[in-house]
């Protein structure tokens, strides 16, 4: 079991508990699901969906899937069913994993880092922060990177509300903007 989940069994959950003022224990908001995702756009050659599959396999050691369009959408020259970036959903240990090493290697390595917005929870307990370049992660060998590659990186809770959810993520030590 990674250490962040330890740490979020043994002392974060009662501490968290406490602070919201959940009287059951089912009611203390969790992390459920972190979701990669990145956007290639409809114009980029077949090489380019290998890249990403690789790199983002790199950094989750999980396998990622080609998400297609879902709707045309002319002024892109996109059509239902065309390719158009990558993704993967981290769950359990593997999620824990990401997070401790997206929390305390990668954002470090970030220049001029002085936290992640406040301003990325859209009203239902979930954060989406983005990161322009994938080479902050030490698992990516930026010698190697044929083409430049952003991430969307979304943390999906059980909290209803925005504050409950920002508790919980900063108590999981994510390193906020003051």
């Amino acid at each position: 079991m990674p250490d962040m989940k330890k740490k979020y069994m043994g002392e974060i959950r009662p501490a968290l508990q406490a602070k919201i003022g959940c009287k059951n224990v089912m009611q203390i908001p969790k992390l459920e699901k972190i979701v990669l995702s990145t956007g290639l756009g409809s114009g980029c050659e077949r090489d380019a969906f290998t890249e990403a599959k690789k790199q983002i396999a790199a950094i989750t050691g999980q396998t990622p899937v080609i998400t297609k369009a879902r709707k045309n959408v002319s002024n892109f020259k996109l059509r239902v069913g065309m390719q158009n970036g990558v993704m993967v959903t981290l769950r359990g240990d593997r999620m824990y994993e990401f997070l401790d090493r997206f929390v305390h290697n990668a954002m470090p390595r970030v220049r001029d880092f002085r936290g992640i917005p406040k301003t990325g929870f859209d009203g239902a307990g979930n954060y989406n922060v983005g990161i322009p370049d994938i080479a902050v992660f030490t698992e990516i060998d930026q010698d190697k990177l044929k083409y430049p590659l952003g991430l969307n990186i979304t943390m999906v809770t059980t909290a209803r509300k925005d504050e409950d959810a920002f508790e919980l993520l900063k108590m999981l030590e994510v390193p906020f903007a003051e």
